[in-house]
């Protein structure tokens, strides 16, 4: 109790000071964002052609990409966290590399590998006529990229946090490991896997640097609610502002959705 007082108590100057600064460096310029957005006109210029646009794309976009990463990352994040693999420390490693890649370095990647010219995209060209750069499938390709590690470490978290003997009792009583990981596994690290998907799905709807290497920027093709932003400053800043507002919002019903499990944590 007295450490609790005393850790609760005031705090030095030395250290509310900084942190003021620090708190004011946060929040004012979004602060700023807000004051300047035409509140007014905000209704009108979402659904304009140009923001409209955008905005649907972006939705599709890091929605599809999510589910490629559910789909893709539940699986690896299981091999990873129950699998006897050698080299599984720098197998996770390089999962967990596009999280600290510049986007745009990341894009570069991409391009390399599954452009006409990379070894994996001549081949899809080739034998089934598909060509990913510049085009939806490319942006869905890109928002996967930099947004799965996020499912993966979430999801392998919630795995190691759980009880192995449950599937273990699973195990002994005659379930197969699919329908253990099915009908066990996978219910109980669900807040996991829910958590790591809006974290996925809110990463992709941001995605800026891999989306505009990779997939290019046009219009009603490619061009998502960043990189629409990005565009906008010059040609009709209100617009970039409505856009950037509508970001804002959901990271702060993402951050606001999973309070729960920060605090937890």
């Amino acid at each position: 109790m007295n450490g609790r007082r005393v850790s609760r108590g005031r705090l030095p100057a030395v250290l509310v000071l900084p942190a003021l600064v620090g708190l004011a460096f946060l929040v004012l310029p979004l602060v700023g964002l807000l004051l300047r957005t035409p509140w007014a006109e905000l209704p009108t210029r979402l659904f304009s052609t140009g923001v409209g646009e955008a905005l649907q794309l972006s939705l599709l976009c890091a929605s599809l990409a999510t589910v490629v990463c559910v789909v893709l990352g539940v699986p690896l994040a299981w091999v990873l966290a129950r699998g006897e693999l050698p080299g599984r420390r720098l197998i996770r490693a390089l999962v967990t590399v596009p999280l600290v890649l510049p986007p745009v370095v990341g894009g570069v990647a991409l391009l390399l590998v599954l452009g006409r010219r990379g070894p994996v995209g001549e081949l899809l060209d080739s034998w089934f006529g598909v060509s990913l750069p510049f085009t939806t499938a490319g942006v869905v390709v890109a928002e996967a990229f930099v947004a799965m590690p996020f499912l993966v470490i979430s999801v392998e978290g919630a795995l190691r946090a759980a009880d192995p003997r449950i599937e273990e009792a699973a195990a002994t009583l005659g379930a197969s490991r699919w329908l253990t990981f099915r009908r066990v596994t996978l219910p109980s690290v669900m807040p996991g896997v829910v958590a790591g998907t809006v974290l996925c799905w809110a990463r992709a709807l941001g995605e800026f640097g891999a989306t505009i290497t990779f997939a290019g920027n046009f219009p009603g093709e490619t061009t998502t609610m960043p990189l629409a932003v990005y565009l906008a400053l010059e040609s009709d800043p209100q617009a970039a502002i409505v856009l950037s507002v509508v970001l804002l919002a959901v990271s702060v019903a993402v951050l606001a959705s999973l309070r729960d499990r920060w605090v937890g944590g």
